[in-house]
């Protein structure tokens, strides 16, 4: 997605052979690391809670049109503008698909992250997969691999990406059908409501979705100072700033504008929004995660949830 401003030199990017090869490069040690983290965080968790068709209250989720009108909680629904459900608990498998932004803004590395944001998106993904497919959850990726339920579902997923190709923007979802759950793991620098007019048409066909915001550090601190060049890595565009210690307020403002709009939005959708910042631990943002798609509410953390 298209980057506010950053800093970056040249790279493969621009040749989509040598991405891909990148690409292809990174995700074997992507894997390695995500099952470390898996193996980490997994321990003491006991299978979790699923939605569907039993007797137990499992959530309120928005009324999609065209479902019976008796499923229709009217106390809750009066609490605001929106009309709401009652879904129940099932102990069944359902479908999780989960996609990650490979567009050139997510190779962004500065000298404060500890890994590319591209590569923290590819962990946290496979760390999921690994996880959830343990659980005996059904994951797929859009456009990347159909939905599989099978304990070696992370190998797979990281094989299909090494030979995906490299789509830039949110992933074409047309082919996701009926209550699955959507993480979606990216920057998400383009304007929220762009990112939403995406969105919203998912929601209002009961798809429950995650949003995993991965950041640089220097992305949200802005620690340049002096005459400075930036380069959207995916344009091409440059700016230049005599000093750009002068901008730093105005750009601080802008960009935890467009995250709050972005994080309202999702929330109003009935959506989860998670921020993650590269030099923080990916356990940080894998469990935020699992916790919602659990039922389980999180509690806000620094750089966490929102």
């Amino acid at each position: 997605m298209a980057s506010i401003g950053q800093i970056v030199n040249p790279t493969p990017g621009s040749d989509a052979l040598a991405r891909a090869r990148q690409r292809a490069s990174l995700v074997p040690d992507c894997l390695v690391e995500a099952k470390r983290i898996a193996n980490n965080v997994i321990a003491g968790w006991h299978g979790r809670r699923k939605r569907g068709i039993g007797e137990n209250f499992w959530q309120f989720r928005p009324y999609t049109e065209g479902e019976s009108l008796s499923r229709i909680d009217w106390r809750r629904s009066a609490r605001d503008d929106h009309t709401y459900v009652r879904e129940r608990e099932w102990e069944a498998a359902h479908t999780i698909w989960l996609w990650a932004d490979m567009s050139p803004s997510m190779m962004y590395k500065s000298t404060f992250g500890s890994v590319s944001k591209e590569g923290r998106a590819l962990v946290i993904m496979l760390a999921l997969a690994e996880i959830l497919a343990r659980s005996g959850e059904r994951i797929g990726c859009p456009g990347v691999m159909e939905p599989v339920a099978a304990r070696n579902a992370a190998e797979r997923l990281a094989t299909a990406l090494m030979h995906a190709p490299l789509p830039g923007g949110l992933p074409e979802i047309a082919m996701i059908r009926g209550w699955s759950d959507l993480v979606l793991i990216g920057d998400f620098l383009d304007d929220a409501p762009a990112i939403m007019a995406r969105i919203t048409p998912l929601a209002r066909r009961g798809l429950r979705g995650h949003m995993v915001e991965i950041a640089d550090p220097a992305e949200e601190l802005f620690p340049y100072t002096g005459r400075t060049e930036f380069t959207d890595p995916e344009t091409g565009s440059k700016l230049v700033s005599g000093r750009a210690e002068n901008i730093r307020e105005a750009y601080g403002r802008a960009y935890l504008a467009r995250r709050d709009d972005l994080g309202q939005s999702l929330r109003h959708l009935g959506w989860t929004f998670v921020t993650h910042r590269t030099d923080h631990l990916a356990s940080e943002a894998l469990v935020a995660v699992h916790m919602y798609l659990s039922g389980m509410p999180a509690k806000a953390t620094h750089g966490g949830l929102l």
